[in-house]
């Protein structure tokens, strides 16, 4: 019996360690999963779309993607400092429309104004209509979703009332270079998007800001009993969000050489699905830019890919829905391994 026992006693320990090496495994796993699986899953899309259409990977069409995510990806960056902070900005569609209108008032006539007078006020509409919307919710405590949706509509109705539900067209070539100028032969838009990603991830993963962010979305409660100024944080990232939709809008004019007061209509959707599909949580506290960045880039391949497959847009909407409704799922095993 004392025998027995023994080897029990011996064995247990030799069992329990096996458990906890297949536990410890099956969480790097995952984890590994959870910061490159958004990035293997981008190439093995690309894959797939260069075997059914040999359109897919000619240079001129690699541009194209990236030029057309470009907007999108800068949206979705803003809308990840947002989230992250537990938050949701529906507005910033909306607000890249009045930036736009409003630049290009300035940008056109026979006497426009310099490029850079309309490029700072289309910014500086982005940013006050972000501010706004941070001040609305962190001082009067109005929710996220009520406050943002409420700019949404009135961000779109000043757009209607300034440009008297016009478009304003024959912008200065100045201007224009901001959607359709080039630099070694890449679009501006896509190299604004590179400086984009590159300055919000240095905010993030190098600045006191960034931990800030990171600390409210977790728990704010804890946040402000740590001394961080909560309500400071979240009119920044809603500023900052607003700032980002000011710069879509630019280049968004340019690009279409005109300001269109119908423009950014559901854009907050893409650049949300953008945030969820790149791995950030609903519930605050976890994300990463560059999965917002990849995926930007995966909406961005779906579009571009359905469209040389010839499928129509109205199927689009269905994939593009699928996949975040997808993403949305894996959130609270992605919340729980955090």
């Amino acid at each position: 019996m004392i025998t027995n026992t023994s080897n029990a006693a011996l064995t247990a320990p030799s069992a329990g360690s096996e458990s906890g090496q297949s536990l410890s495994r099956r969480q790097a796993t995952m984890t590994y999963v959870h910061q490159y699986g958004i990035i293997v899953a981008f190439f093995l899309l690309c894959v797939g779309l260069s075997l059914s259409s040999e359109y897919f990977l000619t240079p001129k069409n690699i541009i194209n993607v990236l030029r057309q995510t470009s907007i999108n990806g800068i949206l979705a960056i803003g809308m990840t400092l947002v989230i992250l902070a537990r938050g949701i900005d529906l507005s910033v569609g909306s607000v890249l429309a009045l930036s736009g209108i409003v630049a290009a008032s300035l940008a056109t006539g026979e006497t426009p104004q310099p490029a850079y007078v309309a490029i700072a006020a289309g910014l500086g509409v982005g940013l006050a209509c972000g501010l706004v919307n941070g001040l609305v919710i962190s001082r009067l405590s109005v929710p996220p979703f009520v406050a943002t949706l409420g700019m949404l509509s009135v961000a779109r109705g000043l757009t209607y009332i300034y440009s008297e539900g016009m478009p304003i067209p024959d912008l200065s070539q100045s201007f224009l270079w901001l959607g359709q100028g080039r630099i070694w032969q890449i679009p501006v838009p896509v190299i604004f998007l590179a400086a984009t990603f590159i300055i919000f991830w240095v905010v993030l993963n190098k600045t006191v800001f960034g931990r800030y962010i990171y600390a409210v979305g977790g728990n704010e409660r804890s946040a402000r009993t740590a001394g961080i100024g909560t309500k400071k944080v979240l009119v920044a990232v809603y500023g900052l969000a607003g700032m980002l939709a000011g710069l879509g809008g630019l280049i968004l004019t340019a690009r279409t050489t005109a300001g269109l007061p119908q423009a950014g209509q559901s854009y907050e959707l893409d650049a949300i699905a953008a945030v969820v599909i790149g791995g950030t949580s609903l519930n605050g506290g976890v994300g990463t830019i560059r999965g917002t960045l990849f995926g930007a880039l995966i909406i961005g391949v779906i579009n571009n890919g359905l469209d040389l497959l010839g499928v129509s847009s109205f199927y689009q909407q269905v994939v593009k829905g699928c996949i975040i409704v997808c993403a949305v799922l894996l959130d609270p095993a992605r919340r729980s391994r955090d």
